[in-house]
């Protein structure tokens, strides 16, 4: 078995800052020789602890590096105060010019580009040195000039941006950044926020930072100050977690107005096409089809919005598979997978996701579904609200009735006024049904208004069903001899007419 050392580390006194201590010279023989036992009894590798493994502990997921808080560098644009103690006609106001330096007066040109404060104010000095005794400079930032930042990735408006610093001379934060360039998307990965940072003409350094956990622990160092020429970038997720898209939708840097998104939405929905979304502060959903829509609206629009405006789900839509497709900034596709079963039985609002532009929404179609999950779906507000469906036949009102989504066949009946008493067959009625393929169904169904909702005596009925209720055996041996006995009738009425 391979044996582990345990390797102490050697301390240089020199590094740390720690004058090196002769002990020879303050220990007597006997002592520093007991001194050196004890010592190396100590550093000694102990042979029961190398037997023992280490681990080291798990790898974060996320890799969280801030950068420093380096002092403020003077660029082109900036305006300082230039004080020379007890030389006033030298002193005053100027600007950094396009090319990095300050022309003051006597000393001329110098450069201060990429210098801080106090080492433009050395090099100041220097420069004044052969005009005046033991110059003594101040330098003081009056106006820093407008920050110029990039922010790429996943945001609503990509690019560059000019950031004018206020009065207190207060640099932007991330946040405000991405505000600005219309806060985040629906994929921004916030656990793995990039800022790259010019060290000097020739190097760039990379940071990474954590706005999931400035959202979950009030962690400020994660939301850090911006420097001139920074660069940022929200990476794309690997995967969408319903619910932390929720609670990103609530922070300070996602979109402040919620618009109105072009989606598409397609499968077992009532009227499947493009549609713009705007969802209202109430939580209702308007919507134009292709086109249209508006508003100033606090929430945003959510997958059971989106097939609202398209009519609804079809009775035959399978909504534990509901998937939605979005395209990234960087050109790929995610597929989220969402369960609005959950959302009906459990309340689950995180399965209810949260949509942006592009996203296109694809309801398939149910293998099997219950008469009683049929029901349960004609309730859910995504569902259709209305459907036709035809009764002819023995009825006191034959023709087409409207009736809720999934309501069952004993409730067309009813609302087609009931059977005719005097010539309807009410034992049983014929259902005929166009199947998606394009074939045409027919069953025969035992009438029972007792029965619950079933798939046998009171099946849910979707659009475009007949119902057929025929005439009673009675009723069809009187029409039988009433057509025969007509035209008998109609000769004795001709015989009568001429006195016979």
């Amino acid at each position: 078995m391979t044996k582990l050392r345990i390797k102490r580390p050697i301390h240089d006194f020199r590094t740390m800052g720690i004058e090196r201590i002769n002990l020879s010279k303050h220990l007597t023989p006997s002592v520093a020789g007991l001194t050196l036992f004890a010592f190396f009894a100590v550093t000694a590798p102990l042979p029961g602890m190398a037997q023992v493994p280490t681990f080291s502990p798990l790898a974060p997921t996320t890799v969280n590096n801030l950068p420093p808080n380096l002092p403020y560098t003077l660029g082109a644009g900036d305006r300082v105060g230039v004080t020379i103690f007890d030389v006033p006609e030298y002193s005053g106001d100027y600007q950094v010019l396009v090319d990095g330096t300050l022309n003051l007066p006597v000393a001329g040109s110098i450069p201060v580009e990429g210098l801080t404060i106090n080492a433009a104010s050395e090099r100041i000095s220097q420069r004044y040195a052969p005009f005046v005794r033991r110059p003594l400079v101040t330098l003081t930032l009056i106006d820093a000039r407008p920050l110029k930042i990039a922010v790429g990735g996943e945001v609503n408006r990509p690019g560059s941006y000019n950031v004018t610093l206020n009065e207190g001379q207060q640099f932007p934060s991330v946040t405000q950044v991405v505000q600005l360039a219309g806060g985040i998307s629906r994929s921004a990965d916030v656990r793995n926020v990039q800022i790259r940072r010019r060290m000097n003409s020739a190097t760039r350094q990379t940071y990474t930072i954590n706005l999931w956990e400035l959202l979950q622990n009030s962690d400020l160092a994660q939301d850090v100050t911006l420097r001139d020429g920074d660069e940022i970038l929200i990476p794309t997720t690997t995967g969408i977690d319903p619910l932390e898209s929720r609670q990103l939708a609530t922070a300070s840097f996602s979109p402040e107005a919620v618009k109105p998104i072009k989606v598409a939405v397609v499968g077992e929905v009532v009227r499947p096409g493009p549609y713009t979304v705007t969802a209202a502060t109430s939580g209702a959903a308007t919507a134009d089809q292709a086109g249209g829509g508006g508003g100033n609206n606090t929430e945003p629009p959510t997958v059971t919005q989106a097939i609202q405006v398209a009519g609804g789900i079809t009775q035959s839509a399978d909504i534990r598979n509901v998937e939605v497709r979005r395209t990234t900034r960087d050109g790929s596709e995610q597929l989220i997978v969402v369960n609005l079963w959950e959302l009906l039985q459990e309340g689950d609002l995180s399965e209810d996701v949260i949509l942006q532009q592009g996203d296109t929404i694809r309801v398939p179609e149910a293998e099997t579904l219950t008469a009683s999950e049929a029901t349960k779906l004609a309730s859910a507000s995504f569902s259709a609200a209305i459907i036709n469906v035809n009764v002819v036949g023995e009825v006191e009102k034959p023709g087409t009735v409207s009736i809720p989504a999934n309501a069952p066949l004993n409730q067309a009946l009813l609302a087609s006024g009931g059977f005719d008493n005097r010539r309807a067959r009410k034992s049983s009625v014929e259902l005929i049904r166009l199947q998606p393929n394009g074939t045409v169904k027919k069953r025969e169904i035992e009438v029972d208004f007792t029965a619950d909702v079933n798939d046998e005596s009171n099946p849910p009925l979707r659009p475009n069903d007949v119902i057929i209720v025929r005439r009673s055996g009675l009723t069809r041996v009187t029409d039988t001899l009433g057509t025969i006995v007509s035209p008998i009738g109609s000769v004795f009425s001709v015989f009568r007419f001429f006195g016979f």
